[in-house]
């Protein structure tokens, strides 16, 4: 066998729908590690490719927020299994992305992998800590369960591409919403190949969708959007972040402001709860008889 064989290139595409689309606009830009070394073309996302992920995420809602929360959990510990399986992609990309020595990648991919695994835990478990009945004077059951608001855009943050990114995707899934993600600008490549990790595990097409390309120039159509439920502005820099709350507030998004995150911290449960609305249920017990119960 000739020694002086061509390496295949890997063409990195879009996630939208379960598919692969390359942008439809056809732009390209440049990816470079953090020595400035050319690693890949990345599709450059266009308003009308959000649109489209919008399209997506609306479509698989239904399915997904009406799948049982076990169910939601079985496929979210599945996508954690792929992740594991391919780790050793993820860490040459996070490493490249990143900067960082193999090791010190590993570490972070590892830990990208454990939360995922946390938050698919976590999907039959939060409804018993932000729901319960209520009491109240009267012969009536009140319920309040907690339900996903839908669409979600989430703004993956710029400085940490895999695990940052998995922070962000997964409590907003594991909740029953779908979600379009801006990956980060600079690093997307980690992002794109995750979309590959998803597309081949048992999350249908249109739960998650992975757009590359400029933050701001895909922001702004998503924060505007009228089927966008929810945004996730951690990705974004003041300036930005400032005008898409105000486009946001159109709709009456529910928005999650960006703050300063530690992203290997312990993440707490208040990005399980930042996309949930609570729905409360009365129901009477029926008629009280002399004992006062009804039963």
């Amino acid at each position: 066998m000739s020694d002086g064989r061509l390496s295949v290139f890997k063409t990195y595409k879009l996630y939208v729908g379960g598919k692969f689309p390359r942008s439809e606009s056809g732009r390209v830009y440049e990816v470079n590690d953090s020595k400035g070394r050319w690693l890949a073309n990345a599709p450059q996302s266009s308003r009308k490719d959000a649109r489209d992920a919008v399209v997506a995420a609306r479509k698989a809602f239904g399915g997904w927020s009406g799948a049982t929360a076990y169910n939601r959990g079985q496929i979210l510990y599945r996508v954690a299994e792929m992740l594991e399986g391919r780790r050793e992609q993820f860490v040459r990309e996070v490493a490249e992305a990143e900067g960082l020595s193999k090791s010190k990648a590993a570490a972070v991919v590892d830990a990208a992998v454990d939360r995922w695994v946390w938050y698919a835990g976590w999907t039959d478990k939060i409804g018993q800590i932000v729901g319960g009945a209520n009491p109240v004077a009267g012969p009536f059951f009140n319920l309040s369960t907690p339900e996903p608001t839908g669409v979600v855009a989430v703004l993956a943050p710029q400085e940490s591409s895999f695990l940052g990114l998995v922070s962000v995707i997964a409590p907003v899934i594991a909740t029953g919403n779908t979600a379009v993600v801006v990956a980060a600008a600079d690093a997307p490549l980690p992002a794109l190949s995750l979309g590959e990790v998803l597309a081949t595990s048992d999350l249908p097409g249109g739960v998650v969708n992975i757009l590359s390309g400029r933050t701001a120039e895909l922001a702004a159509p998503l924060a505007s959007h009228q089927d966008v439920n929810a945004i996730d502005l951690t990705g974004a820099d003041a300036g930005l972040a400032k005008e898409l709350e105000i486009a946001a507030a159109d709709n009456l998004k529910r928005t999650l402001r960006p703050q300063a995150v530690d992203w290997s911290a312990d993440p707490g449960t208040h990005r399980l709860t930042a996309f949930l609305e609570t729905k409360t249920v009365w129901h009477p017990t029926g008629a009280l008889g002399a004992s006062g119960s009804s039963y």
